[in-house]
């Protein structure tokens, strides 16, 4: 909703109010307001939008997350660095349905600015090697696929890394 730095200096100004009552002996009134803050700092480095998303996507409605996606419009200035990998790695699972090359830049962006979970680069990197066995490109998925098992430390993705490795096989 708000410009990343514009979510910071709400959260200053308040703090600010916060010590101001403070000093007015308004001790209820100050922890209130500094506890108000912490929501506009939580959202500074998780966007509301990119999270509102993320459950649309667990819901498996794609186009809801679309639409949720379609409301940042500079993502660039209003999403830090991490932000902009999970959008990028939102519009990969979109696009996967849709149009695989669009998915594999997705996918690709999203790895190079980068995913906090090692889960969800494992998640990016099993993609990026289904999309390239699509593509006949044999070397870049077997060497992605490595990448991925050696992501998966909670080993959730096994059997898919199972099941692409066997189709490796038949081609």
């Amino acid at each position: 909703m708000f410009h990343k730095n514009i979510k910071l200096v709400i959260a200053f100004l308040i703090i600010a109010y916060a010590g101001y009552q403070f000093y007015e002996g308004y001790i209820g009134n100050g922890i209130f307001l500094i506890l108000f803050s912490l929501v506009f700092i939580f959202f500074y480095f998780r966007n509301e939008i990119i999270l509102l998303a993320f459950l649309r996507m667990r819901k498996q409605d794609l186009d809801g997350t679309q639409k949720w996606l379609t409301r940042i419009k500079n993502p660039e200035g209003a999403l830090t660095k991490k932000q902009q990998g999970y959008y990028n790695y939102l519009h990969g699972i979109i696009y996967s349905q849709k149009n695989l090359t669009q998915a594999e830049k997705f996918f690709r962006k999203a790895i190079k600015l980068g995913l906090n979970m090692d889960y969800d680069v494992a998640m990016a990197k099993l993609s990026l090697a289904g999309i390239a066995l699509q593509k006949r490109r044999k070397r870049e998925a077997t060497m992605l696929l490595q990448e991925a098992k050696k992501l998966d430390k909670n080993n959730m993705l096994t059997e898919q890394i199972k099941m692409m490795q066997q189709q490796m096989k038949r081609i």
